[in-house]
């Protein structure tokens, strides 16, 4: 029972580091735009750094939908406490994906609550995409993570022989 209980306070650790992270970004990056030192520069040619505040979702999608952002957050944590309480998800890795999506979702959550819009700061120079923060990735890689743990594991899952149907005797 102990490892059990140290293994879930480092997934809450894990998700309130992904949260500090988060916010240490986003703070830098405001601070960084107020002073007018936002660096121009792009970053190993990969992508540069720029402030925007976004109202909505990836690719702005539901801009000003403050209320659906809180109810999908509600419910993830909802579904996440029954999959949890219920042993439905009791894989190590599967659970560390679900702290990084969490983690993410509160990050980008406490800035929706506090000023109505998500600080991006991360901006892709080899193609148009949208602009994005921390929190961002670790939802996304989380999310990736998880479906490929899913199949991983069902895919290495032996199909079980129904007995009730063998016709063999």
């Amino acid at each position: 029972m102990k490892q059990k209980a140290f293994f879930y306070s480092l997934l809450a650790v894990f998700a309130a580091a992904i949260v500090a992270l988060d916010r240490w970004t986003k703070q830098l990056i405001l601070a960084a735009d107020a002073a007018g030192k936002l660096p121009s520069k792009s970053i190993l040619g990969i992508f540069h750094l720029t402030h925007t505040e976004n109202t909505g979702g990836a690719w702005s999608l539901f801009q000003g939908q403050l209320w659906l952002f809180i109810l999908v957050m509600v419910l993830f944590v909802a579904v996440l406490a029954v999959l949890i309480w219920k042993k439905i998800i009791t894989r190590p890795t599967e659970l560390f994906c679900l702290a990084a999506i969490l983690g993410g979702g509160i990050g980008n959550m406490i800035d929706r609550l506090a000023s109505g819009s998500v600080t991006d700061m991360i901006c892709f120079d080899f193609v148009d995409f949208p602009i994005f923060n921390v929190a961002d990735i670790f939802i996304t890689v989380g999310c990736a993570a998880l479906v490929l743990c899913v199949l991983i594991s069902d895919g290495k899952k032996k199909p079980r022989k129904d007995t009730a149907n063998d016709t063999d005797g």
